[in-house]
């Protein structure tokens, strides 16, 4: 009987290991997939990220917590049970499980009582950091490295932030970050305003797995694009950054960022968490309330995006799908390019 529940169990982990590759995600990553504040205390929440149904839960320290959303008992969500200490019990027949998955408690058969170890659940390393809850996206839990974060968005700032789905792959969601060519179409009652189609470079440059993009858009006036290497003091033109795996930053000034992170639910479908950071109003209620109208805006450009975006097909993009790319698609290209080095090396 042991033995039977336990094929049981590496079936599980087996389809696990499947969901994954077929999300196309990069193994031994740090994902944003949350806001902070969607986590309550005592109260767990059941979500999909990565094609699997997870729940998060805080223990009685603090702590996140994530497992498969799945009792090994009889398959009832574990979401909708509640938090006892550091445990999240399930709402059926009163299972309890630990941070890794273990099932600590089986009430009917008493609470002395040894449970085989066959009685657990996929688990995750979750943590809370810049107001994301995090997963490590691994079956490594040993030697994790630091949460990868815009060290200059760690201080001064404040931000407000908005959550939507779009119903897309996530790097498809990504993409459309990184493309600096559809801004005069796409946005030209917004950001794309000036008729500025004529795009030179771009300049891509990668520190670790961080890509920093910089932007030189003109007027078409029969000029030659110039090639990344033609373009001199690149340093001082606009630029954007991707930190893989899924968060973006749009640094406008000193003072001013748009920061987005990129959950990925699964094949089809992407949450989007939108933040503005500033650090020029600092009045505690006055700088909340412009960090809120200025979302209004972020909404309206977001949404010109989305209207495109979900029409692409297919839904989730590769190295390599029958396209005919340009010299200012440069930052999607590289992006892919990083993205199938990484998935190679990790996973």
């Amino acid at each position: 009987m042991e033995f039977v529940a336990e094929m049981r169990y590496n079936m599980s982990e087996l389809l696990l290991l499947i969901a994954s590759m077929e999300v196309g995600m990069i193994k031994n990553q740090w994902y944003a997939v949350l806001e902070a504040k969607e986590l309550k205390k005592n109260k767990p929440i059941g979500v999909t990220r990565f094609s699997e149904k997870l729940v998060f839960w805080r223990d009685s320290h603090g702590k996140t917590r994530c497992i498969y959303d799945k009792c090994c008992h009889r398959g009832a969500s574990l979401s909708l049970g509640k938090v006892v200490h550091n445990y999240l019990e399930c709402p059926f027949h009163g299972f309890q499980y630990d941070a890794t998955g273990n099932v600590t408690l089986i009430p009917a058969i008493g609470k002395d009582k040894t449970v085989p170890r066959n009685f657990k659940v996929h688990s995750y390393v979750a943590k809370e950091a810049n107001g994301f809850i995090w997963v490590w996206y691994s079956d490594h839990k040993e030697n994790i490295p630091e949460i990868p974060f815009f060290e200059e968005l760690k201080q001064g700032f404040s931000y407000g932030s908005f959550h939507e789905n779009w119903g897309v792959h996530y790097t498809r969601a990504i993409e459309n970050q990184l493309d600096v060519v559809h801004l005069p179409f796409v946005h030209k009652t917004t950001i794309g305003k000036g008729n500025k189609t004529l795009v030179h470079g771009p300049v891509v440059k990668w520190n670790g797995n961080r890509m920093t993009f910089y932007v030189k858009n003109q007027q078409d006036k029969g000029q030659n694009p110039q090639t990344p290497e033609e373009i001199e003091n690149y340093e001082t033109l606009f630029s954007l950054q991707l930190q893989m795996p899924n968060l973006w930053q749009n640094r406008i000034s000193d003072k001013v960022r748009i920061v987005a992170a990129f959950a990925p639910i699964d094949e089809e479908n992407t949450r989007i968490y939108l933040r503005f950071y500033q650090k020029f109003v600092t009045v505690p209620i006055l700088k909340q309330i412009f960090n809120r109208m200025s979302n209004i805006g972020n909404q309206i450009i977001l949404h010109q995006d989305r209207k495109v975006v979900l029409t692409q097909q297919p839904k989730k993009s590769e190295l390599v799908m029958g396209e005919n790319l340009i010299q200012g698609d440069l930052p999607i290209i590289e992006y892919r390019q990083k993205r199938q080095e990484l998935k190679n090396f990790m996973n």
